[in-house]
């Protein structure tokens, strides 16, 4: 029996952890099978602090997504953020020893593995490596140099670089909690898959992907990614000022802010007050609306100002390098009132919120299809594109060990046998899956952590 080709994606971000199990409908849109969601314990700024915590909570996610979807996790790709990423230009070459031949997959593949091979600083390693665009003998601006001829293949590279330990860690996390890691993806460029049209790329954008502990940017144009940055800074933060702000505990901090929190203090009126309970006895606390949206007005500014230097280091004021289509605000810090009003006014371009629901399929549900889950939804869609078989169904196993008990009058030995033969059956396709070549940039790089894995004591 060939098993579905099922794509299963896992966001670790600070806030939460998001296990999502998904395949292609007919239609070609993603259909979603089972969501696990669990609070991340371990992670901060998008980096793993705590390993064990973040096992337990990787575990308890993949698990209600298993039980959600009535399949099996084998592998996952996941999403990698957090301050230790940076990325770089960078322009390489290679000289073709026939001319007259066809520039084909392997000779853009031998340039990536040139640029992979590039000397970082110390502890550092090469997360992604995305060509930009292709020179063939001095002729410029080629976007696919596939099937033209020519000696002198040159292109521009935007290099990804993050900490290597830090990854490392995300790998070990990934193989103590019973499961494979398939894929990396930097998390900007899996939330722009997920919100991002292919239209809005070729004309310009900034996605700014404001999580629980980082804000993310990916800048695009003409179709291609131009810069990525990660701002140490997301929701948390703004909770935080709230508590102190507000003399309150954590919890009710989170509430006050996604339930009455605003990004501009002049919508709220001076006679808006809300009762929070006081601790252990004590008196009910009164707090302004007013004063509330005043502390996030403040942080969010803060925030958007540090994305708004990137956008700027970019250079998106020179004519060539405009961002027509403008911001697009996604993640789970999207979702607070007149954040879009505000980002227009600081940075003076069209902004609106991206909702993963353009790949979803219809019958998605609206927790699904929220800014929330895009980063999720994207880190599915770059499992399918790698064409992974991360998951299979919880029925074949029951199926197939179930038919020997009911034959009672067998003896014990030939019933041994049938059932070894039924896991067999079962085992197969997880073979064939770790055997499985995937057409991705980081391929090396996860075998590389496996590998590292494999050794560590």
């Amino acid at each position: 029996m060939e098993k579905e080709n099922i794509a299963v994606g896992l966001d670790i971000g600070t806030t939460k952890i998001v296990a999502m199990i998904g395949k292609k409908n007919e239609y070609g849109k993603l259909e979603i099978l089972g969501v696990g969601k669990s609070k991340s314990l371990g992670v901060a700024r998008g980096v793993v602090n705590n390993i064990t915590q973040t096992i337990q909570s990787i575990q308890q996610a993949v698990s209600e997504a298993e039980e959600n979807s009535g399949y099996k996790i084998n592998d996952v790709v996941v999403g990698i953020a957090g301050q230790h990423i940076r990325s770089i230009q960078h322009t390489d070459y290679i000289s073709r020893s026939n001319p007259e031949e066809v520039i084909s997959g392997n000779d853009i593949q031998l340039l990536i593995d040139q640029v992979n091979k590039l000397a970082m600083l110390p502890g550092e390693e090469i997360i992604h490596v995305l060509p930009q665009e292709f020179k063939i003998d001095g002729q410029s601006e080629i976007k696919e140099p596939i099937g033209m001829y020519g000696g002198r293949l040159e292109a521009s590279f935007h290099v990804v670089v993050g900490q290597a330990s830090s990854i490392r860690n995300v790998g070990r996390c990934i193989q103590s909690s019973g499961i494979e890691l398939s894929g990396l993806t930097l998390e900007p460029l899996a939330s722009s898959d997920a919100v991002l049209s292919q239209e809005e790329k070729e004309a310009g954008v900034a996605l700014i992907d404001i999580g629980g502990g980082t804000t993310d940017l990916a800048i695009f144009k003409d179709g291609i990614i131009r810069h990525t940055a990660v701002v140490p800074f997301g929701g948390n933060v703004i909770t935080d000022d709230i508590k102190e702000g507000c003399s309150i505990i954590e919890k009710q901090a989170e509430l006050l802010k996604t339930k009455f929190g605003s990004a501009w203090p002049g919508e709220n009126k001076d006679n808006e007050i809300v009762s929070i309970p006081g601790l252990r006895g004590r008196e009910p606390k009164e707090i302004s609306l007013k004063n509330l949206s005043k502390i996030i007005h403040a942080r969010v500014v803060e925030i958007i100002e540090q994305v708004f230097a990137e956008i700027k280091s970019y250079g998106h004021e020179d004519p060539r390098r405009k961002l027509i289509a403008g911001i697009v605000l996604t993640g789970g810090g999207s979702q607070l009132l007149h954040i879009k009003q505000l980002v227009e006014y600081i940075t003076g371009m069209d902004t609106r919120i991206g909702y993963p629901n353009e790949h979803l399929a219809g019958n998605s549900s609206e927790e699904i299809s929220s800014p929330l889950y895009a980063t999720a939804v994207g880190l599915v869609m770059n499992s399918i594109a790698n064409n992974t078989k991360s998951a299979y169904k919880l029925e074949m196993i029951d199926t197939s060990i179930e038919k020997p008990k009911a034959i009672v009058a067998q003896p014990m030995v030939e019933e041994e046998v049938t059932v070894e033969a039924a896991v067999e059956q079962v085992q197969m396709p997880v073979e064939t899956t770790e055997n499985k070549i995937r057409k991705s940039f980081f391929d090396k790089y996860v075998d590389k952590i496996k590998d590292f894995l494999d050794n560590a004591e």
